[in-house]
């Protein structure tokens, strides 16, 4: 069994880098680009960061993706250097969204098919019982427990 997690060590996609594994990941970032000097700017900061590779930008939608064994907030911040405002992308998917209607989640400023990710609102344990979820019994389904 040597010889095989030796192997496995050789292939994996991981490196190592004192004593501790980067996984490669890819980082979605938003930038407003308005000209392709801008978008020159960004892939040039972001090519540049350690780790780094590849780089993909759609200047149409603001959308930069980068590839590669790098953290999130290590490109954030090259790419907040070249002077422009950065976020990570907040957008998912409108099919992937659990209620893409809910309250802040349609943003018209995003891009078409996607809404923003926006946490399903948890009922705190504080609060009052539904009252139309106790009305009814499964036990007797003829029957109201108000009467």
């Amino acid at each position: 069994m040597g010889y095989l997690d030796d192997l496995a060590k050789l292939f994996s996609c991981t490196t190592l880098r004192r004593g501790r594994r980067k996984v490669m990941q890819t980082v979605e970032i938003k930038v407003k680009m308005d000209c392709e000097g801008c978008e020159k700017k960004v892939r040039n900061a972001v090519s540049f960061v350690r780790g780094v590779k590849s780089v993909e930008i759609n200047r149409k939608q603001s959308h930069v993706k980068v590839t590669g064994y790098v953290k999130p907030d290590k490109v954030l911040r090259s790419v907040r250097r070249t002077g422009k405002k950065a976020e990570l992308w907040p957008y998912v998917p409108y099919n992937l969204a659990y209620h893409p209607y809910a309250h802040q989640a349609y943003d018209r400023l995003a891009p078409p098919g996607y809404v923003r990710a926006v946490e399903h609102p948890v009922p705190s344990l504080d609060a009052p019982p539904d009252r139309l979820a106790v009305m009814f019994s499964e036990d007797n389904t003829n029957a109201c427990s108000i009467m």
